[in-house]
């Protein structure tokens, strides 16, 4: 299994970081895809795939880090994004339901990265929250603005929480839709029926750890350790075993995100 989103460097981890890498693998995690979330945790996460190369990182501003996004702000992000072990530019999107960042600079700030993603032939990892409206239009000229060779490596939205539509829109440019551990919570059942919905060829999973545990870690950190009860609803969801769904999920995010076998 591949956890395609976790922040593993975050202080939720500093006191048993090596054990959790360690309760990953043995749980079947056999690579992590690690975003950072401003140019500080740039570092931070490719302190990590220097000290675990399977965990690949992504570089990138989140919505809610994006406060006087600028020219300056996009150099600063252009160096780390060449370094070896980036697959993506991420965690970058909108977020309008905290919206600890004013929608004029979080909308600079996507813009500009997409932009920065195109230039060096990068994934994006997309951040959506209430701003779907908003965020499509972003992504639709992103997407076409793409060679063909990119068909493939567009990009993936995350934790998705969005409706049925959004993620039929979404695949119609081309992108993977990631599922966390609301999938598995008691009454979730729109979520489940748009999971249902998309082919599985465009499935994704991740645990966003140390967020959003599925069941039954609910409200407890959560860690890739936990991704199984992921991978566990959405084959069922799907009619296939947990082990065909992790084998299809691995090889999705491989593909997405030009990861060895």
């Amino acid at each position: 299994m591949i956890d395609s989103h976790c922040h593993l460097d975050f202080d939720h981890f500093s006191a048993d970081r090596e054990a959790v890498m360690e309760r990953a693998q043995e749980a079947g995690v056999t690579a992590i895809i690690n975003p950072a979330v401003d140019l500080r945790s740039c570092e931070a996460v490719l302190a990590l795939n220097r000290r675990w190369p399977q965990v690949h990182v992504a570089v990138g501003v989140h919505p809610n880090s994006c406060q006087d996004f600028n020219d300056q702000t996009l150099k600063r992000l252009s160096e780390p994004a060449q370094q070896p072990g980036v697959v993506a530019i991420g965690e970058i999107g909108l977020d309008f339901y905290r919206e600890r960042c004013p929608r004029q600079d979080q909308m600079v700030a996507l813009r500009q990265q997409l932009k920065l993603a195109a230039e060096l032939a990068l994934p994006v990892i997309i951040h959506n929250r209430d701003a779907s409206d908003e965020l499509l239009p972003e992504l639709a000229r992103h997407s076409r603005s793409l060679p063909a060779s990119m068909g493939e490596h567009v990009g993936v939205l995350h934790s998705f929480s969005a409706s049925a539509e959004v993620a039929r829109q979404a695949l119609d440019l081309g992108f993977y839709i990631g599922f966390t551990g609301p999938l598995t919570f008691r009454k979730a059942e729109g979520l489940r029926a748009v999971a249902r919905d998309v082919p599985p060829e465009r499935l994704l999973v991740e645990t966003d750890a140390p967020f959003l545990s599925p069941v039954p870690h609910r409200g407890k950190r959560n860690e890739p350790a936990y991704l199984p009860y992921i991978v566990d609803v959405l084959a069922g969801l799907h009619g296939m075993t947990s082990a065909a769904m992790a084998q299809v999920t691995s090889e999705n995010t491989r593909r997405l995100f030009r990861l060895p076998n």
